[in-house]
């Protein structure tokens, strides 16, 4: 088990960005150090309380996922050992949680598909009948399988900004017609690969989110994460019935569990307001937030 770690502190490279999760490092110009925490963010808010082990596991999930959509488009691993770039002192730090991949000049809009109606997609299908522009059918549900997987992007907010969701023409003004496009194909066969997987080992993908950037060469490459339970929805099909029956959001393996619970929190008699400070994590949330990441895992990879 690798220690838990809520915020890296590398000193022997700089220290570029920190995002909700992951914190990246420069190594030399052309490289960068992921180092996937434990910290969680609800709500596009960071959470105080970090999840044992959940830096790891998104890891070895984003590896897994990697290798296994390797043939549909190139992505930024180098390949290299990320231990090899830090001291022998910061090693706790890296091993088992962290990438070395190659630097990218990152599209700044998120590449989301939906398979399912749920989340923000349900509340805008409420009161538009479409979501993000993609007009859908009469009469669905919360938790509704779609026709057929529609791309929904969304445009990438400042830390502590909540991520916008935007039409495709929108999207095409910001990349211009040609990368939309192809990152549109790209998003749609890549969602529809791993969902055919996930499902044949018993797990829904509602919905997901990818990264992409352009390496020197100007060729579209998926970077970040990938396919985990951080930027997607994950849903065991066993419960999957009974909760689209009542309407209910299906139990899953993301961390749906801690916005149903951060929802569910009255502060002085009030919602939470969904800005910093979030409330304080319990310990049987923390515990079972980690044990759904680990069981998405070891469904996955049996």
């Amino acid at each position: 088990m690798t220690p838990v770690l809520h915020t890296s502190s590398l000193t022997s490279l700089p220290l570029l960005a920190r995002g909700k999760v992951r914190d990246n490092y420069a190594v030399g110009t052309a490289r960068l150090l992921m180092v996937a925490s434990d910290r969680l963010s609800a709500f596009d808010v960071i959470l105080g309380e970090p999840i044992p082990g959940k830096g790891a596991l998104l890891t070895q999930m984003a590896l897994f996922w990697f290798d296994k959509l390797g043939h549909i488009c190139p992505n930024h691993l180098t390949g290299e050992s990320p231990e090899s770039v830090v001291t022998a002192e910061e090693l706790p730090q890296v091993t088992g949680r962290s990438m070395l991949v190659k630097r990218l000049k990152p599209i700044p809009v998120e590449a989301v598909v939906r398979g399912y109606l749920a989340g923000s997609g349900w509340k805008e299908y409420q009161e538009t009948q479409s979501v993000c522009g993609v007009a859908l059918p009469v009469g669905l549900k919360n938790a509704s399988k779609l026709p057929e997987p529609i791309f929904t992007p969304a445009a990438k907010a400042e830390m502590g900004e909540h991520d916008e969701n935007i039409s495709y023409e929108q999207m095409e003004k910001v990349v211009g017609p040609e990368l939309a496009a192809q990152i549109k194909k790209l998003s749609l066969e890549i969602y529809t690969t791993a969902a055919a997987f996930a499902l044949s080992k018993g797990i829904i993908i509602a919905d997901t989110k990818f990264e992409f950037g352009l390496d020197e060469h100007g060729v579209l490459t998926l970077m970040d994460e990938v396919l985990t339970p951080d930027s997607s929805r994950y849903w065991p099909v066993e419960g999957y019935e009974a909760a689209f029956a009542t309407g209910q959001n299906p139990p899953s393996y993301d961390k749906q569990f801690v916005r149903d619970w951060l929802e569910s929190v009255r502060i002085n008699g009030k919602p939470w307001d969904k800005t910093p400070p979030a409330p304080r994590l319990p310990e049987e949330v923390i515990a079972k937030t980690a044990a759904k990441y680990q069981e998405a895992l070891t469904r996955l990879m049996a």
